[in-house]
């Protein structure tokens, strides 16, 4: 809803001030088919020459995040820490008992309780991953959070293709602008014999592509690269929650200070209280008894 407000405020000033100063929209209504073919058209094609099929699905794809958002809210991030905690509960007092939600956890009744959170693969990976790997002895905490680090930056490194692919387009804009203004230029020299009042119009009409390249780029396209990445980045702080939360564990912390661990690193807009999230955990020992 953001997202369309914002565009819908960009046409209204943009045009609004320019037939308030005077001007008709005549010449750009005339035009801007054309320009838009050629202006496009062409960043369209650069688009897919730059990027393999997956990109492209991918960059298509994540456009949806400036009207949708963020995937995660604050409900989701409290489930995390639930999830977690049950976990964390069972891993400590029958490590058995843990590999039945590890190995499938389509079929676990913990993660069962929190579908949100089981329905992203990247989120129950990382778990599963990490308590299987201290069930096999690998449990070094400053080791162990490397690698989920690692793991975590190379995810968001995958996840940020589209926004650069996004900026990509934005930066090569304005200059296929110039290109649509060069050929209206040349159209126009074709028909140097015409009176003032026909060469104006087209002079104008060639400048309109100078203006809809730059207005692409500066008003729309660019400000899609800058939410989808500010989207992208706020959901790695849910991956990120995990590794602080299952890392607190590694250091044999009780299970409530490793959530509060987890608490403290949530982001702030989205940080539950220490309140509602203890309310929250009393809910889920009973579901779980």
């Amino acid at each position: 809803m953001v997202g369309l407000i914002g565009i819908a405020i960009i046409f209204i000033m943009v045009f609004g001030g320019y037939l308030l100063a005077g001007g008709k929209m005549g010449i750009i209504l005339k035009t801007l088919p054309f320009e838009m073919i050629m202006i496009g058209g062409a960043a369209v094609g650069a688009f897919v020459i730059g990027n393999d099929v997956p990109a492209i699905k991918h960059t298509i794809k994540d456009v949806g995040k400036v009207f949708k958002g963020p995937k995660w809210a604050a409900e989701d991030y409290r489930d995390l820490l639930c999830l977690l905690y049950e976990l964390i509960r069972v891993a400590r007092s029958s490590p058995v008992a843990l590999e039945e939600h590890i190995e499938n956890p389509p079929e676990s009744s913990i993660f069962g309780r929190y579908p949100k959170v089981s329905a992203d693969s990247e989120a129950v990976a990382l778990i599963c991953d990490t308590l299987r790997s201290v069930s096999m002895n690998y449990d070094d905490p400053h080791q162990v959070e490397e690698v989920l680090e690692k793991r975590i930056e190379a995810s968001l490194h995958h996840k940020m293709h589209s926004t650069h692919a996004l900026q990509t387009i934005a930066d090569g804009l304005p200059a296929l602008g110039i290109v649509a203004a060069v050929l209206g230029v040349i159209k126009t020299m074709g028909s140097i014999d015409q009176p003032p009042e026909v060469l104006g119009k087209l002079i104008g009409g060639a400048l309109v592509g100078t203006f809809l390249g730059v207005f692409l780029a500066y008003g729309l396209v660019g400000p899609f690269a800058v939410k989808v990445k500010t989207v992208i980045e706020e959901d790695s702080h849910f991956y990120q929650l995990i590794r602080e939360v299952l890392v607190a564990n590694l250091h044999q912390h009780a299970t409530n200070i490793c959530i509060e661990v987890g608490r403290q690193n949530t982001p702030g807009h989205f940080r539950p209280s220490f309140s509602d999230l203890e309310e929250a955990l009393k809910s889920a020992k009973q579901e779980a008894a």
